[in-house]
């Protein structure tokens, strides 16, 4: 696999937290929990709904940007979840990944309280099966699943995720992993813009990439680096559907409010 920079680190450290978790909360326990019998909402149907829709992020640590918010917490995740879909958010996605984003999923179990009709999407760096039924433990819908990251193990996992009645948002950078999804049978491909190195925002690659990912039966979902409507209004017409926006909400005095402005600009 080619060098992943950044990418292929949180791939790493995570693989070895995983494997801490699953000697600590092994799957017969997760599936004791109460949340693991919330039925999965369809990411799908969320943001096959007419116009643009915005999947907005509770993250409050960037390893490009660093502390967004200092104040993070279940109750605090679980505010502004509710503030988004107060404003109009399709569905909501919180980081989960505790060393590099400063999640819990704690903070996902918060939220799903506050937010019982709104989709919710982990996003974490998905390395095991294991990991879906984490998932389903603390009431996530969704799931993010890197083809980077995962390579020849994309539709294996994709399919244990569906099989969990988990909706499953493939993540991809390039030509190469946008055939890789469609050939995974995904049928929600986002297009992250940012570069796994360098860290650095072309959106650029999210228009180049339309033609592979804004098909017929697919939701495509534009990810990282949307900054302002203009962003949306001149991705919405090659196709895309989703719009993912975190960093630019929660680096805001109240994330919510920001989408507001968001959907009303023109």
């Amino acid at each position: 696999m080619a060098d992943l920079g950044i990418l292929g680190k949180i791939g790493d450290r995570t693989k070895e937290r995983v494997a801490r978790e699953k000697l600590d909360r092994p799957v017969e326990w997760l599936r004791t929990q109460p949340l693991y019998d919330h039925p999965p909402l369809s990411l799908k149907n969320a943001l096959s709904k007419p116009g643009p829709q915005v999947i907005a992020e509770v993250k409050f640590v960037s390893p490009s940007e660093g502390i967004l918010r200092s104040n993070a917490s279940p109750v605090e995740a679980a505010r502004i979840a509710a503030s988004y879909v107060s404003a109009g958010a399709a569905a909501v996605s919180i980081l989960t990944e505790p060393e590099f984003f400063g999640g819990d999923y704690s903070f996902l179990a918060g939220a799903r309280d506050s937010c019982p009709t709104t989709p919710l999407l982990m996003k974490d760096f998905m390395v095991d099966e294991y990991q879906f039924e984490v998932a389903r433990s603390i009431g996530a819908d969704a799931v993010l699943l890197i083809a980077a990251l995962l390579g020849p193990r994309l539709g294996p996992m994709h399919n244990a995720a569906k099989s969990l009645g988990l909706s499953v948002l493939i993540e991809v950078h390039d030509e190469a992993e946008a055939e890789a999804a469609r050939a995974a049978g995904g049928a929600l491909i986002g297009v992250n813009s940012r570069d796994l190195k360098s860290l650095k925002v072309d959106l650029n690659v999210a228009r180049r990439l339309a033609p592979l990912v804004c098909l017929p039966g697919t939701v495509a979902v534009a990810e990282s680096g949307l900054r302002s409507r203009s962003d949306l209004d001149s991705l919405s017409p090659l196709g895309y559907k989703g719009f993912l926006i975190g960093t630019s909400f929660m680096k805001r005095s109240d994330p919510g409010s920001a989408l507001t402005e968001f959907i009303h600009a023109h």
